[in-house]
């Protein structure tokens, strides 16, 4: 029996990212199709999707959709269905998809994507003729309303079974509770047991309450969510539907990470033909304005946060110049994190390199050519950049939490004996110990044929989304079971 399954976020890849979660809700639709899961996706139809979603038709419209006219339209994303949210008063707006100019959130985040949850509710309540679904999987806090809509405010009788799926606990989707009489949600909602949270509405909160199953990106992170550290106010919540929550770790797509195919690369290669990847480390150098060497380059591609650990690594990056190597930095973010690393840069002219802000083809560039990836993460529920890391050859050097764990086996003395070190774990993010890690590594690069091995280990280790994709199918199954 095939699972008609409908997959609500606010990103996807290719049409809109700013992080992870759109290469994951891009990834999916490819990983579930061999499993009898068909997967269909819906995002908020902002410019650059109208733009580039190719030839799309209407097939619904609302005339009031929280207070906003709308269209549902319907296409392909890369050979898979696709639906997407036209709503032009909530959505017409040029910049960030999340934030205005200044970096402040849109005023009305609460109705945009409120609007997406409730679209998404009609999809898997019969509201839309001619569509069915047996699972609404909505991602995050922007889709977490749907099992809500989808339990206290249906369209008809027959509804869909809902997952909410964490990305990162740490976003919450919090609003004033005086929007509640425009979500179209019942009044006696706002309660412990419904979307009231720390005083005003919880979407994410909602979401987990209301939804039929609780997944996470890594097993370690379900269990983390279940701590203070970690849980951002919602541990108790966890708690309580434990028997609901599961982990499974994603995955990257092939076809955009492979380095035997990488377009944005100077050199292709493989596990077999490792040297080649030389060449990309020239480009790195080049691109970054260093200073050519043997030594090692440590590379970032990361968000300028104190979730990532950068302010742990601006306090390093004079320790890691000592030890004879170098850092090419890609992100953005806080602006005082910025100013460090661009000061950083200004010290060490040749051994540090900063480019501030995010390219797709220089992110997959860094991959190829740098010999090791720094996430010092203090927490991190999946990490993509890891599985990349790995995928290209370019040993993560990883915080030992979330699923930076689950994915990375530490090059300890019995790891390399046993033949099945993968990169290096660090516990405690701060500069002793992410100095040490990154002393570790240095050390082990000096000896080549130790870090050639360990490089191709990682290039075969699995980090395809076919054991993901059959988890997820696993989940469904249960749940239509239940």
């Amino acid at each position: 029996m095939t699972i008609r399954v409908l997959s609500v976020a606010s990103e996807v890849y290719p049409l809109v990212k700013t992080g992870g979660l759109a290469d994951v809700v891009g990834a999916l639709p490819g990983a579930l199709a061999g499993h009898g899961v068909e997967l269909t996706t819906l995002i908020p139809g902002y410019p650059q999707v109208l733009a580039s979603a190719g030839k799309l038709r209407v097939v619904h419209r609302w005339p009031a959709l929280l207070g906003t006219t709308a269209r549902l339209l319907a296409g392909k994303i890369d050979g898979y269905p696709l639906f997407v949210l036209d709503a032009p008063g909530l959505l017409a707006r040029d910049g960030n998809i999340y934030t205005d100019a200044g970096g402040k959130d849109w005023h009305d985040n609460w109705r945009r994507f409120a609007a997406l949850a409730r679209a998404a509710a009609d999809l898997g309540s019969g509201g839309v003729t001619g569509y069915t679904f047996d699972i609404v999987h909505a991602h995050d806090w922007q889709a977490a309303l749907a099992p809500v809509y989808l339990r206290h405010a249906p369209v008809s009788a027959t509804v869909a079974r809902s997952i909410v799926t964490i990305h990162n606990m740490a976003f919450s989707g919090w609003f004033d509770p005086g929007i509640l009489p425009w979500l179209g949600l019942p009044d006696d909602l706002f309660t412990l047991d419904g979307v009231e949270f720390f005083g005003g509405v919880g979407y994410l909160k909602g979401g987990m309450q209301a939804a039929d199953a609780i997944t996470t990106v890594s097993p370690s992170y379900a269990q983390e969510i279940l701590t203070p550290e970690f849980g951002m106010g919602l541990e108790g919540l966890v708690a309580a539907r434990r028997d609901r929550v599961s982990g499974i770790v994603n995955g990257i797509d092939p076809a955009i990470w492979d380095p035997a195919s990488d377009a944005a690369l100077s050199a292709r290669y493989t596990e077999r033909t490792l040297g080649r990847r030389e060449a990309n480390k020239r480009a790195v150098e080049t691109r970054f304005a260093l200073e050519p060497d043997d030594g090692p380059i440590f590379t970032v591609v990361s968000r300028l946060t104190w979730q990532k650990g950068m302010d742990v690594l601006a306090e390093c990056v004079d320790d890691l110049v000592a030890k004879g190597a170098r850092l090419a930095l890609l992100g953005s973010g806080d602006v005082v994190l910025e100013e460090a690393f661009r000061l950083a840069a200004d010290r060490h002219p040749g051994r540090i390199g900063v480019m501030i802000g995010y390219d797709e083809a220089v992110s997959h560039l860094l991959q190829g050519g740098a010999d090791a990836i720094l996430i010092p993460s203090r927490f991190e529920p999946c990490g993509l950049t890891q599985l990349y890391g790995l995928a290209y050859g370019c040993v993560p050097v990883v915080a030992r939490t979330g699923g930076l764990n689950d994915t990375i086996i530490d090059a300890n003395e019995a790891a390399l004996a046993a033949g099945v070190a993968t990169g290096f774990q660090f516990a405690g993010v701060s500069r002793d110990t992410l100095t040490a890690a990154i002393a570790r590594a240095v050390r082990l690069y000096a000896d080549r044929a130790a870090w050639t091995t360990m490089q191709k280990r990682g290039m075969r280790s699995d980090f395809s989304w076919e054991r993901s994709g059959l988890r997820y199918a696993q989940v469904y199954r249960k749940l239509l079971n239940t």
